[in-house]
């Protein structure tokens, strides 16, 4: 009698072979550099939304020595609203250092490719199988669910045992010399059928032998022990302009957002109307001794990251001194198109064409 897990492995390569329709511009792709890319893109990233970037990416970028070369600036206006931009840094770190530590050839061992800066075991992975066809299985969120509903796992998927238990299952798995294909087979069969909500279990392949299924534990599959807090800020960017030009700075703490520009910010505790804003030492600590005028106060703006909500609202303030604003510089308003901002910025820009107001 066939086992579970080679009833398993056979029935996803199946499914892969003959009912497979999705479709992505990477799919299939042996090109080690084309394959990171879109991996580091995808991270945190839903494919509908990080499918342009690639392109883009390969457009401007076709090798791993164009990207190390590209100035940082550039690179990261073209990342520009993709988020979490410690990819993007990372990643043109690796690019140089494919550059200068392999001469533009990308590593072809799986140890080699995980030390290369902001790639980890899934990454390393799926490189080595699609690009090598080396035998490493990927782990991600598709794989666990797959992996946890078939085999009824209960142990929670955040969990030291539970990254062990999955790790040994999924590397038992895969089939010899079949890495590549078996890997893509169940990251796309956890996306379009094992879906997180709403699963098709009714045409599923391996429906004849899902422990979920058959105990009525799909809902429940994948368990997690942490819940995520949601952490909520409050930004009031100040908008102040002289003349033709206005100041903005580049981040460049641990925060969110590094290496992005912003107009001059004041965090609050809470929402804040412009009568507590003026109010506040931070606001009379930059334009205290100034003459200014308050334009206007734009609508709030909310993004939505993974570990905190940012609320923002947006100040138009006229001077008619310029003064010397500490770790900000004026720059002409009609070159912001020049710099790379934060998603929440260019949602208010593209909102007011460019004009401030």
């Amino acid at each position: 009698m066939i086992s579970g897990r080679q009833f398993f492995t056979e029935k996803l390569l199946e499914w892969n072979r003959d009912t497979n329709t999705r479709n992505m511009p990477w799919k299939g792709e042996k090109n080690p550099y084309r394959i990171w890319l879109s991996e580091i893109i995808l991270q945190q990233t839903r494919v509908e939304q990080g499918w342009p970037y690639y392109e883009r990416f390969i457009q401007h970028y076709p090798t791993v020595d164009k990207l190390a070369a590209a100035p940082e600036e550039e690179v990261f206006r073209l990342w520009q609203g993709l988020g979490y931009y410690a990819r993007c840094k990372n990643m043109l770190a690796a690019a140089r250092e494919i550059t200068n530590t392999y001469q533009g050839k990308f590593p072809n061992q799986y140890e080699q490719i995980k030390a290369l800066k902001g790639i980890g075991p899934y990454t390393a992975a799926a490189i080595a199988s699609f690009a090598f066809n080396l035998p490493h299985a990927v782990l991600d969120g598709n794989v666990f669910r797959v992996l946890s509903r078939f085999f009824g796992i209960e142990t929670p998927i955040d969990s030291t045992a539970g990254k062990k238990q999955f790790d040994t299952l999924a590397q038992e798995l895969l089939p010899a010399g079949q890495s590549a294909e078996y890997n893509q087979s169940i990251m796309d069969f956890g996306a379009v059928v094992c879906k997180p909500q709403q699963p098709l279990c009714g045409e599923c392949i391996l429906r004849k032998k899902c422990v979920a299924l058959h105990e009525q534990l799909v809902p429940l599959l994948p368990i997690k022990t942490k819940k995520l807090k949601i952490k909520k800020r409050y930004f009031n960017y100040l908008l102040v302009h002289h003349k033709e030009d206005i100041y903005i700075r580049k981040r460049t703490d641990s925060d969110i957002w590094q290496n992005l520009h912003e107009f001059i910010l004041i965090e609050t505790a809470g929402p804040s109307d412009i009568t507590a804003l003026q109010s506040s030492e931070d606001f009379n600590r930059l334009l205290g001794k100034t003459a200014f005028e308050i334009d206007r106060v734009s609508k709030p703006f909310k993004q939505q990251l993974t570990h905190q909500t940012i609320h923002s609202q947006f100040i138009s303030i006229t001077v008619k001194k310029a003064p010397a604003i500490p770790g900000y510089t004026l720059v002409p308003r009609n070159s912001l198109n020049n710099y790379a901002f934060p998603k929440t910025i260019t949602t208010f820009l593209e909102s007011n064409h460019l004009q401030l107001f």
